[in-house]
């Protein structure tokens, strides 16, 4: 894993992996970067976009070659992801999504008929994933959950509905999670969960509401209501029954995304202010020179660097096919907290200027908040590490 010789640490990029990060940052610098401020505006999904980043292999990023997508490590994916938020969020987002919930879902535990079927077309873009967990009585205890997939003689009828769905109304493949039998028992109503793939739009499916967010405004979210949906058998996606376990993998993996996601945004911020900073002027210096704006600045710098090592480190071992739940927890958590904070602290720096969309640390704000809720709560991850942490002595 880590034999290369141009990387002396392991942290750090191969010359064919700087290659990849420098062609994804030209196309960012010269195609993203410049309508960011105005889809965050008027809330268009920058569908062009994301086919573009699909000829680039950014959709298919951790899809094996022979489906047709690009072969990366987590540990790059991540890496790209970082640099795709220090730009826009929302685009982060669906990028983030897409590989880590819809694709990930199949690559983890789809039959290779479904991986051949669906994943070439997810790694191109040529059709964007949407994954249903999340609905609106049921969201950190996913086992609540109450849409249900009806066994027939055909294949299964679902019925009930999802919230917050990324990609929901723009997605042409569904990974959607269902009850298909009962629980055995209250502590155990995680088992009887299934999962089903299938293709968008089709009759059964009715895209609800198209929600108005905080932040991530170029991201789809929407609410997805299955009414007598019907699918054959072989849309079943893993085994019956045991599709929690299944989503607890996605998740895990997910978080990673989100960390680099989250570090992307506090960077941003960071080099903003401390640009700001360098540039205003009070009592007759640069407030870079005071104390009180410099120590801002190395505190979120130190914070988003252990952030950034927390996320490369969950990569590392997903990569290396060793367990990473528990620093996928750490990293998702830390991140997406000291993200948050870095963005109120460059407002703080900007002072009044922080508060006007002029500039763009209030939306990096606005787009990192969702991090602390997205894929486990941090409420919900410190019961994830702490229950990690626990086992080791017992």
């Amino acid at each position: 894993m880590l034999t290369e010789k141009s990387r002396e640490l392991w942290w750090e990029l191969d010359t064919e992996e700087r290659q990849i990060l420098g062609a994804l940052k030209d196309f960012l610098k010269a195609e993203v970067a410049p309508g960011a401020a105005e889809r965050d505006r008027t809330g268009e999904f920058p569908l062009a976009i994301v086919k573009k980043l699909g000829e680039l292999g950014v959709m298919g990023a951790n899809v094996p070659e022979e489906y047709g997508g690009a072969g990366l490590s987590t540990r790059v994916f991540a890496r790209m992801l970082e640099e795709i938020g220090g730009v826009d969020g929302s685009l982060g987002l669906t990028v983030a999504s897409h590989n880590s919930l819809c694709t990930g879902h199949i690559l983890i535990a789809g039959n290779e008929a479904q991986k051949r079927e669906f994943l070439p077309k997810l790694a191109t873009a040529e059709m964007l994933g949407a994954w249903g967990l999340t609905e609106p009585g049921s969201g950190s205890d996913a086992a609540a959950m109450r849409t249900r997939a009806q066994e027939t003689p055909e294949g299964f009828v679902i019925n009930g509905s999802k919230q917050f769905i990324t990609q929901g109304s723009v997605a042409g493949v569904y990974v959607i999670n269902a009850r298909t039998d009962p629980a055995p028992s209250e502590d155990k109503k995680h088992l009887g969960l299934s999962a089903f793939v299938f293709y968008g739009p089709v009759e059964g499916l009715r895209i609800g509401r198209k929600e108005e967010k905080l932040g991530l405004h170029s991201s789809d979210t929407a609410q997805l209501l299955f009414e007598d949906l019907h699918l054959e058998k072989d849309a079943l996606l893993g085994v019956r029954g045991k599709g929690f376990y299944d989503v607890l993998r996605v998740l895990d993996g997910g978080r990673i995304g989100i960390a680099a996601l989250s570090v992307g945004l506090g960077r941003a911020a960071l080099e903003f202010a401390a640009k700001y900073a360098l540039e205003r002027e009070q009592f007759g210096k640069p407030i870079a020179e005071f104390q009180g704006v410099s120590f801002k600045l190395a505190e979120m710098a130190t914070n988003l660097e252990a952030a950034r090592l927390l996320y490369l480190r969950a990569a590392e071992l997903k990569d290396a096919g060793r367990p990473f739940s528990g620093e996928a927890a750490q990293a998702k958590m830390f991140a997406s907290e000291v993200a948050v904070r870095a963005c109120d602290e460059a407002i703080q720096i900007l002072g009044g200027y922080g508060y006007i969309k002029e500039y763009p640390v209030e939306r990096y704000w606005r787009d990192a908040r969702l991090m602390r809720i997205g894929e486990g709560t941090t409420e919900v991850l410190k019961v994830i590490i702490a229950r990690n942490l626990l086992a080791q002595f017992r």
